[in-house]
């Protein structure tokens, strides 16, 4: 399998969110992923990064100390 794994920057970290990301849907400053399992994340962020060689989708959060959700 080649799905990419969900990253959000902490304090200058890449932290993990979410594994093997099949959907991401960008709305507004919205961001919603959804696994290959049916686990889905919303967070408030922008994408930074993708790395489809390092299989990694990184976002930085546009609050500081941004929560995500569980849908």
């Amino acid at each position: 399998m080649c799905e990419a794994h969900a990253f959000i920057l902490k304090d200058g970290q890449e932290e993990k969110i979410l594994e093997s990301v099949d959907l991401v849907e960008m709305d507004g400053d919205e961001v919603r992923l959804v696994s290959i399992f049916g686990d889905r994340k919303t967070l408030k962020a922008r994408l930074k990064l993708y790395d489809n060689t390092k299989r990694m989708i990184v976002f930085e959060p546009l609050i500081s100390g941004e929560r995500q959700e569980n849908l």
